[in-house]
C-alpha cells in the first residue's frame, strides 16, 4: 500500500432513499475501504437537507460524511463505485491530511509565540498596541480639521 492519507467523502443520496438503503451503502463503502487496507475513521449522517440548487429532479437529499485513511487507489475505486449507484446523486472525495498538518503547525507556532511573550513579560492575546496608536484623541482632532 502506498502512503495512507486522510480523506473526507461526502455523498448525497436521493431523498426517497430508505434507512436500509443508506445502511447498505455504508456497509458497501466500509467493505471497499477494508479491501484496500484503509481505515474508516468516522461516519456522520447529516440527514435530509435542502440542496443549494436542483440536481436532476431533486430539491433535497440525504447527506452522509465518511472520513477514512487510505491510498489513492482506494479513492479511485470509491469514485468508480459511487458513479454507478442510482441513489447517489452527487459525491465528492477530498484529501484533508495537508490541511490538518498545516493547522497543527499553525497552532504550534501560535503556542510557541505565546510562550515567548509570557517569558518576556509581554501581553498575551489580542493585538498589541503600538505607541503611536495610544494618542487616539489627537487622531480624531486631525480628522476633524480636514
Amino acid at each position: 500500500m502506498s502512503q495512507a492519507r486522510q480523506y473526507e467523502l461526502v455523498y448525497i443520496l436521493s431523498p426517497d432513499a430508505t434507512e436500509q438503503e443508506i445502511t447498505d451503502l455504508h456497509a458497501q463503502i466500509e467493505s471497499i475501504i477494508a479491501r484496500y487496507q484503509g481505515e474508516l475513521v468516522r461516519t456522520e449522517n447529516w440527514g435530509r437537507r435542502k440542496l443549494a440548487f436542483r440536481i436532476g429532479k431533486h430539491r433535497e437529499g440525504t447527506y452522509v460524511l465518511e472520513v477514512f485513511k487510505g491510498s489513492g487507489e482506494l479513492t479511485k475505486e470509491l469514485d468508480r463505485r459511487l458513479k454507478v449507484i442510482d441513489n447517489v446523486i452527487r459525491h465528492l472525495c477530498v484529501r484533508v491530511d495537508e490541511e490538518l498538518r498545516l493547522a497543527e503547525r499553525t497552532r504550534a507556532r501560535r503556542e510557541a509565540e505565546t510562550q515567548r511573550r509570557i517569558a518576556r513579560g509581554l501581553p498575551v492575546g489580542g493585538r498589541s498596541r503600538r505607541a503611536d496608536d495610544e494618542g487616539g484623541d489627537d487622531d480624531q482632532a486631525d480628522r476633524a480639521e480636514v
